[in-house]
Protein backbone atom coordinates (compact mmCIF):
# COMPACT_ATOMS: atom_id res chain seq x y z
CA UNK A 1 0.00 0.00 0.00
CA UNK A 2 0.94 3.45 -0.89
CA UNK A 3 1.91 5.71 1.75
CA UNK A 4 1.01 8.96 -0.48
CA UNK A 5 -1.36 10.07 -2.67
CA UNK A 6 -0.80 12.82 -5.26
CA UNK A 7 -2.98 14.44 -7.99
CA UNK A 8 -2.71 17.82 -10.13
CA UNK A 9 -5.56 20.00 -10.48
CA UNK A 10 -3.89 22.23 -13.40
CA UNK A 11 -3.16 25.35 -13.57
CA UNK A 12 -5.14 28.59 -11.49
CA UNK A 13 -6.65 29.10 -15.30
CA UNK A 14 -7.66 25.54 -15.17
CA UNK A 15 -8.88 26.42 -11.54
CA UNK A 16 -11.17 29.16 -12.76
CA UNK A 17 -12.80 27.10 -15.58
CA UNK A 18 -14.09 24.70 -12.49
CA UNK A 19 -17.35 24.90 -10.94
CA UNK A 20 -17.43 27.37 -8.06
CA UNK A 21 -13.53 28.19 -9.49
CA UNK A 22 -12.80 25.79 -6.83
CA UNK A 23 -10.46 22.49 -6.88
CA UNK A 24 -11.35 20.55 -3.83
CA UNK A 25 -8.75 18.15 -2.37
CA UNK A 26 -10.03 16.14 0.05
CA UNK A 27 -11.51 13.48 -2.22
CA UNK A 28 -8.96 12.88 -4.63
CA UNK A 29 -6.12 12.89 -1.89
CA UNK A 30 -8.17 10.89 0.18
CA UNK A 31 -7.24 13.49 3.02
CA UNK A 32 -7.80 12.24 6.59
CA UNK A 33 -7.60 15.22 8.58
CA UNK A 34 -8.52 18.54 6.81
CA UNK A 35 -10.15 19.68 3.56
CA UNK A 36 -8.02 22.07 1.30
CA UNK A 37 -9.46 23.72 -1.78
CA UNK A 38 -7.59 25.71 -4.38
CA UNK A 39 -9.57 28.86 -5.03
CA UNK A 40 -9.86 31.93 -8.44
CA UNK A 41 -12.81 34.42 -7.46
CA UNK A 42 -13.40 36.58 -10.65
CA UNK A 43 -13.01 40.69 -10.14
CA UNK A 44 -15.64 41.85 -8.84
CA UNK A 45 -17.53 38.72 -7.39
CA UNK A 46 -18.47 38.46 -3.32
CA UNK A 47 -19.76 34.47 -1.84
CA UNK A 48 -22.32 33.43 -3.10
CA UNK A 49 -23.40 33.73 0.75
CA UNK A 50 -22.08 33.73 4.36
CA UNK A 51 -21.33 30.75 6.42
CA UNK A 52 -20.68 29.04 9.41
CA UNK A 53 -18.54 26.05 10.49
CA UNK A 54 -19.61 23.63 13.44
CA UNK A 55 -16.34 21.56 13.85
CA UNK A 56 -13.78 22.96 11.10
CA UNK A 57 -11.70 26.33 11.56
CA UNK A 58 -10.45 27.77 7.75
CA UNK A 59 -7.52 29.14 7.06
CA UNK A 60 -7.38 31.07 4.11
CA UNK A 61 -4.11 32.33 2.73
CA UNK A 62 -4.43 34.97 -0.27
CA UNK A 63 -2.03 34.27 -3.58
CA UNK A 64 -2.99 37.32 -5.70
CA UNK A 65 -5.57 39.75 -5.71
CA UNK A 66 -7.00 41.99 -3.24
CA UNK A 67 -10.68 42.35 -1.69
CA UNK A 68 -12.67 42.46 1.78
CA UNK A 69 -13.02 39.83 4.23
CA UNK A 70 -15.73 39.64 6.60
CA UNK A 71 -15.97 37.56 9.85
CA UNK A 72 -19.54 38.33 11.57
CA UNK A 73 -19.37 42.20 12.11
CA UNK A 74 -15.85 43.34 11.17
CA UNK A 75 -14.38 43.51 7.80
CA UNK A 76 -10.85 42.96 6.95
CA UNK A 77 -8.93 44.48 3.63
CA UNK A 78 -6.83 41.45 1.79
CA UNK A 79 -4.23 41.18 -0.49
CA UNK A 80 -1.55 38.76 -1.25
CA UNK A 81 0.11 37.69 1.75
CA UNK A 82 -2.92 38.09 3.90
CA UNK A 83 -4.27 34.98 6.06
CA UNK A 84 -7.03 34.67 7.77
CA UNK A 85 -8.31 32.25 10.41
CA UNK A 86 -11.97 31.86 11.10
CA UNK A 87 -13.48 29.90 14.54
CA UNK A 88 -15.92 28.19 14.60
CA UNK A 89 -19.44 29.65 15.17
CA UNK A 90 -18.15 32.91 12.67
CA UNK A 91 -20.29 34.15 10.20
CA UNK A 92 -17.87 34.83 6.74
CA UNK A 93 -17.86 36.09 3.51
CA UNK A 94 -15.97 37.75 1.15
CA UNK A 95 -15.65 40.08 -1.63
CA UNK A 96 -13.06 40.41 -4.54
CA UNK A 97 -12.79 44.32 -4.80
CA UNK A 98 -10.08 44.29 -7.42
CA UNK A 99 -9.83 44.22 -11.09
CA UNK A 100 -8.08 40.98 -11.40
CA UNK A 101 -8.96 37.58 -10.19
CA UNK A 102 -8.14 36.74 -6.37
CA UNK A 103 -6.54 33.67 -5.78
CA UNK A 104 -6.72 31.73 -2.40
CA UNK A 105 -6.15 28.62 -0.69
CA UNK A 106 -8.31 27.48 2.20
CA UNK A 107 -7.58 25.02 5.07
CA UNK A 108 -10.17 23.53 7.20
CA UNK A 109 -9.89 21.17 10.06
CA UNK A 110 -11.23 20.45 12.87
CA UNK A 111 -10.75 23.04 15.79
CA UNK A 112 -8.46 22.55 18.91
CA UNK A 113 -7.66 19.43 17.42
CA UNK A 114 -4.03 19.92 16.45
CA UNK A 115 -1.26 18.37 18.96
CA UNK A 116 1.62 18.18 17.94
CA UNK A 117 3.31 20.41 14.55
CA UNK A 118 6.40 21.00 13.25
CA UNK A 119 9.62 19.02 14.86
CA UNK A 120 7.40 18.29 17.06
CA UNK A 121 5.62 15.37 14.96
CA UNK A 122 8.60 14.97 12.80
CA UNK A 123 12.14 12.73 12.97
CA UNK A 124 15.21 13.06 10.97
CA UNK A 125 15.73 10.08 8.75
Amino acid sequence: MKKYSSTNFGTLADVAKMEHGKAFLHDVLSLTSAEISVSVMPAGATSPFNHVHKQNEEIYIFLSGQGTFTVDDETIEIKPGTAVRVATGAKRAMANTGKTEMQYICVQAKENSLTQFGFGDAEIC
